[in-house]
């Protein structure tokens, strides 16, 4: 028996930009930076003051979905007490879910969500009335709308889905693998249609303060925010903490077909690999990398040589973009001179475990439009990343295949291998 093609029918975006897969598209498209100084909390006394945080946002600014009664949304969920990372992950899921032409209460649906944080912005906020207040305006709801598990409960409740719903949480890979797993739920007939992606919360105080203390995050670009995210450059010195969430609608072909949807993209071959090597640094040997590299690829049936594009990584961090450069070089051989390849993250930052959605849902949006996206700030590249990142501006191209690369703490590694659909 064949195995049964996996695509992508419907996509939703909340990011830097805004809402809207669309918004997302145009600006990554044109190279735009998401990056701004930081104004929704005090930052004077932090070494990085800026990010690329999502502006306001409401349940007022939900999609519309077939089937809904008239109360809408407001007769199943409980907005008010979402966590960002929730809120995020609702809208984007309701904008993927009316892309695919699908309804609320759709039978055999499930959710597979990855995030990094959950709501930590919940935790960050309860714990700071418990030491300054006495723990007076504490929700009895803290607990329960603070962890990582209920982000996909969320989702589920909100379009009154009743198959699997379940949160993946390996920090920066989160949503890389959640993808990859909602695949192999779909290809083992588990399920029949999924909601899977990432969303993240995380521009807050204590998230800048930490990974300010790490110094893993870009402080010399504080009065220059748009180029403070510049992977593979020579300049730079950190990422830049992104937020959002990016959702797709999972499914076997034949289904999307049947039913009218038009795919943007076959998902064909996932992998994960650890370093074992540091909980927040990668092996600079890169075996690991290489090995989850040539594992997507070889699992997707395809040769290295039929990969035309790859979305990287590219944190903007010294170590990994070098690493990362070697180690596709290393996969891919003398291909790798004619691979083209971008960082997303050059314009919405890192947006933690969501970081591997926003790649796919770029990579997806690419192939389907014949356009690559930029590496936006490149303007003087690292001689240790030496390949084709498409520096400043990107490129009309038609491309069979493509690779998504996400590196992650605890020396984990994923790839997700996309097909084109003709």
């Amino acid at each position: 028996m064949s195995t049964p093609r996996i695509v992508i029918s419907g996509i939703g975006v909340i990011s830097a930009f805004g809402q809207g897969r669309e918004r997302f598209w145009d600006a990554v498209s044109r190279g735009e930076s998401g990056t701004r100084a930081i104004t929704e909390f005090d930052v004077s006394g932090f070494p990085s003051q800026v990010a690329a945080p999502v502006p306001p946002m409401s349940m007022a600014d939900a999609v519309p979905l077939e089937g809904e009664g008239d109360e809408g949304w407001a007769s199943r969920a409980d907005p008010k007490r979402y966590s960002r990372a929730a809120l995020f992950g609702v809208l984007a899921g309701r904008e993927a879910w009316s892309d695919a032409g699908l309804r609320v209460d759709e039978p055999g649906a499930g959710v597979v969500i990855g995030s990094g944080g959950g709501g930590i912005d919940v935790g960050e906020q309860q714990y700071r009335d418990f030491f300054t207040n006495g723990g007076r305006q504490v929700t009895p709801y803290a607990i329960a709308i603070g962890i990582c598990g209920m982000v996909s409960s969320e989702i589920s409740i909100a379009l009154g889905l009743r198959g699997m719903s379940h949160v993946l949480s390996t920090g920066c890979t989160s949503s890389t693998d959640a993808i990859g797993y909602a695949v192999a739920q779909l290809r083992a007939g588990e399920i029949d249609v999924v909601l899977a992606g990432g969303t993240d919360g995380c521009v807050l105080p204590g998230m800048m303060f930490g990974f300010g203390r790490m110094r893993a995050v870009s402080t010399r670009y504080n009065d220059r925010p748009a180029e403070a995210s510049r992977p593979f450059d020579r300049g730079r010195d950190g990422f830049v903490l992104g937020e959002g969430a990016w959702m797709v609608v999972l499914e076997r072909e034949e289904r999307a077909r049947a039913r009218g949807a038009r795919p943007y993209v076959s998902v064909d071959g996932y992998a994960s690999t650890c370093d074992a090597y540091h909980r927040v640094q990668m092996d600079p040997d890169g075996t690991e990398i290489v090995r989850c590299i040539e594992t997507a690829i070889a699992r997707s049936g395809r040769a290295r040589e039929h990969i035309g594009y790859v979305n990287y990584h590219g944190t903007s961090t010294r170590l990994n973009d070098a690493v990362e450069a070697r180690c596709t070089r290393r996969a891919f051989g003398a291909h790798a001179d004619r691979l083209a390849g971008s960082s997303t993250k050059s314009m919405i930052g890192h947006p933690q475990g969501a970081s591997g959605a926003a790649g796919i849902v770029t990579t997806a949006l690419a192939l389907s439009r014949g356009y690559l996206p930029p590496t936006i700030n490149l303007t003087d590249p690292d001689p240790d990343c030496d390949l084709d990142f498409l520096p400043l501006t990107g490129r009309q191209a038609s491309v069979e295949a493509a690779l998504c690369n996400c590196l992650g703490f605890g020396s984990k590694n994923s790839a997700v291998v996309l097909g084109a659909i003709g």
